[in-house]
């Protein structure tokens, strides 16, 4: 497996009656909460939890977030998010999403693109306040599990 395979990831999600809007699908503001859910779960696999990067004295902040949207999402149906990291030598990294249809509202399989997300990210120092240099290497230094990270920059 090379290490752009390993830093992939992905959660499965229901989507929920509650989420639909006056159209009768996924709110707009939904997709970008699918999206949090998976950068969430992976850094957290990657085992970098609030408390990790806290003993580090580190914390990740969102800096920018973009959905394109591709397909409607109905209750019922199942989708699957993943994420991939990408870093560069700046302090913000980028992690993007999918948001694929699995199963549409009767179960039956589908493999639907409904989103794409990207979101810049950087890594906070929580004493200077300042994004660090290398987010890469204080991520990697932190977690339990690197692979899920991916490469560093190029």
């Amino acid at each position: 497996m090379s290490a752009a395979e390993a830093a992939r990831f992905a959660v499965r999600i229901g989507v929920r009656s509650y989420e639909m809007d006056v159209n009768g699908h996924v709110n707009h503001a939904v997709y970008h909460q699918y999206a949090e859910h998976a950068r969430m779960e992976h850094v957290r696999e990657a085992g970098l939890s609030q408390a990790a990067l806290g003993e580090h004295g580190l914390t990740i902040v969102l800096l920018s977030t973009t959905v394109h949207f591709r397909a409607e999402l109905r209750a019922g149906e199942l989708v699957e998010v993943d994420s991939e990291l990408e870093f560069t030598g700046r302090k913000p990294f980028t992690m993007r999403h999918r948001i694929v249809r699995v199963t549409d509202g009767d179960g039956s399989p589908a493999e639907d693109l409904a989103a794409e997300a990207e979101c810049t990210l950087g890594v906070l120092d929580v004493a200077s306040r300042r994004l660090v240099a290398d987010p890469h290497a204080r991520l990697t230094a932190a977690a339990s599990d690197p692979a899920l990270l991916g490469p560093g920059p190029a």
